[in-house]
Parts: C-alpha cells; structure tokens; sequence
C-alpha cells in the first residue's frame, strides 16, 4: 500500500516538478509492474520500447519507457493509453520510429517526462 501511495505521490507531483521524480516514477512503475519489452534493433531511432501496466487502487495505468539510438542508456517515460501497447506492436516492425510518433509521443506531456523534439 505505501508503494501504492507513492506511485500515485510521484505521479502528482511531477507535475510539479517534472527533472527531480522522472527518474523516481521510472524506478517505482519498473519494480511495480508487469512489462512486455518491444526491441528494434534495425531502427535509426527507437532502440527498445517497454510497457508496464501497474495497479493502483484497483485501476490500471499504463506507461511506457523509450529507450532512443541516440542515447541507449537514457530512459523516458510517458504514461500512455491502455491500447498503445497493441496499436504498436502491431506496427513497430515496419517502423518503430513511425510507431513511437503515432501511438506513444502523443502522450508527452501526461508526466512531463519526455525529451523536447522542438
């Protein structure tokens, strides 16, 4: 329950402060959730995208955490819809890229957690 508590704290309060606790939800929706890893190997842009589904309080939420080519070992979350997961596995094989920009970069400001690509 308090791991529960401080999902949900974190969640609030990185809209607030969004640099401090990205890599503390990170940390806190890793060892909390169920996850299905999607690699691209052949992609320019996407090196792997992995989705979690952790429970709170009866509610599912959904997120999922970007790892790009141009830095592998940076991670970005996004908390996402509860279709992206489907909707992407579906296309990320003709292009991750394209995938990411359709079903997962629309969500960008749900945790302000996601790179600027202005």
């Amino acid at each position: 329950m308090k791991k529960i508590l401080l999902i949900s704290s974190l969640i609030f309060f990185n809209s607030y402060n969004a640099q401090s606790s990205c890599s503390e939800i990170i940390d806190l929706v890793k060892a909390n959730g169920r996850s299905q890893t999607f690699f691209s190997p052949s992609s320019e842009a996407i090196s792997q995208v992995t989705f979690y589904d952790v429970n709170i309080d009866y509610k599912t939420l959904h997120f999922a955490i970007v790892k790009f080519t141009s830095n592998y070992y940076k991670e970005y979350i996004y908390q996402v819809g509860s279709n992206t997961k489907m909707n992407y596995s579906m296309n990320y094989i003709t292009s991750a890229g394209k995938s990411f920009w359709k079903f997962i970069e629309p969500y960008n400001q749900n945790l302000k957690c996601a790179p600027n690509f202005d």
